[in-house]
Parts: structure tokens; C-alpha cells; sequence
């Protein structure tokens, strides 16, 4: 519709040149409301579905799975920033790692623990086994490179569809996730957007509409007088 709108205006701006027409009665139509659209979240039941299929049999490549969900939904990375990691951006002894984010930004996120035993495990059990070409990225692939984000992205669908998680995910789902769930235990705005990254709070607000929505799911699925009979 907002196309459609501006080559009508466009062309009533031609005809009022052209003096075909006396007013661009087009410039008085206003653009219509675009509703808001909450990114895809999962649940914790859905992170802890996916977080176990991706043990598979516990390949080389089914550890560093389990290390790259474990950092992305527990540090709420983007996966740009996830596939970019060196090695020397972890800190797994003082429980942090350094990120360098948009506009080449840096912060410092801190690690839960199930984080940091993924990582060691990957790094000493699976990452030397993946004969590592890239001796700096801490994730690599099967030819020994730094994976991609069409990789990381295969990877996620795959595990998503063995979980049997019908949302449509994606690598920034797990970012989503994080967030979310940071808000609905109460984590600070102001917090949770030091470690997102984000230069705008208002981009970071936008968490607060898909907790108060999850809220509300919660209230009217489980409270007895929210129901009608």
C-alpha cells in the first residue's frame, strides 16, 4: 500500500508540473499505521529442547553447536558478532568475553557457567579435531575455517526441525531469547541494553512488548477467572 501511495503521489506531483491539475490532492492522503511485528522467542522448555538435540552423538561438530547456543542465548550475541570470535576475546577464567559489535564498538559480556563448560569442552574435546586451518576463530567448520552465518543458519534449522520447534527461528532468535527472558526476571533496561549493544533504548524497548505479551498469554492460559467457560 505504501508503494502503491507514493507513485500516486508522484504522479498527481507530475500532473500539478505539468499543470494538468490545479492541487496535489494525493499529498493529503496519509500513510497507514504499520502494526508492529515482535521477533520469534522461544520458550525456556523450546532452549532446553534445542540445547539437547544438539548434543547429537558428540561430534566434533555437535560440541561446537552446543558452545555456539550456549553463547548466543546466553550472552544474547548476534551472530555476526558469534562467528567473529577469536579466541583470544575469551576470557573463561574471569567468566567474560569481549565482543566487537556494531561499528566496530567493543563491550564486555559476561558468561554463565553452562556457557563457559560448553566452550572448554568444544575448545579441548573438538575444536583441536576439526584440524583448525583459522588458528584464531574460536568456531570453525568441517574444512577447518570460520563458519558462516548461512552455516550457523543450516545448523539452527536442522536442530529446530529434530526439536520439533514449528516457530520460525534463526540464529537471532536465540538473541531475542535472551532478552526476553532477561526482562521477564526482572533484569534493568538499561542493563540488558549494555548487553545487547544497542546504541538507541528504544530499540531495546521493543523486549518489553513481547515480555508483556508472553505475561498476558501466561495470565489468560492459566488464571481461572480469565477464562470464560
Amino acid at each position: 500500500i505504501t508503494c502503491k501511495l507514493s507513485s500516486i503521489r508522484s504522479f498527481h506531483k507530475y500532473l500539478l508540473l505539468e499543470k494538468e491539475v490545479s492541487e496535489n490532492i494525493a499529498s493529503k492522503v496519509q500513510k497507514p499505521k504499520t502494526a508492529r511485528t515482535l521477533p520469534v522467542v522461544l520458550n525456556l522448555e523450546e532452549i532446553n529442547r534445542l540445547l539437547k538435540v544438539s548434543v547429537g552423538e558428540g561430534k566434533p561438530s555437535d560440541l561446537r553447536n552446543v558452545a555456539m547456543i550456549e553463547l548466543a542465548y546466553g550472552a544474547g550475541l548476534r551472530v555476526t558478532e558469534l562467528i567473529a570470535l577469536k579466541l583470544s576475546d575469551l576470557h573463561l577464567n574471569m567468566g567474560f568475553v569481549n565482543i566487537t559489535g556494531k561499528g566496530n564498538k567493543e563491550r564486555i559480556v559476561p558468561l554463565g557457567e553452562e556457557a563457559v563448560i560448553a566452550i572448554r569442552n568444544y575448545l579441548s574435546q573438538s575444536r583441536p579435531k576439526q584440524n583448525p586451518v583459522d588458528k584464531e576463530s574460536v568456531f570453525i567448520n568441517n574444512r577447518g575455517r570460520q563458519i558462516s552465518r548461512v552455516g550457523f543458519f543450516k545448523v539452527i534449522q536442522t536442530l529446530a526441525k529434530k526439536a520439533g520447534i514449528e516457530k520460525p527461528i534463526s540464529p537471532h532468535t536465540l538473541r531475542h531469547s535472551f532478552a526476553t527472558h532477561m526482562l521477564e526476571n526482572g533484569a534493568d533496561l538499561k542493563a540488558v541494553q549494555e548487553l545487547l549493544g544497542h546504541e538507541d533504548i528504544l530499540t531495546t524497548e521493543n523486549y518489553t512488548h513481547i515480555s508483556k505479551k508472553h505475561l498476558v498469554e501466561a495470565y489468560t492460559s492459566a488464571h481461572p477467572r480469565a477464562r470464560k467457560e
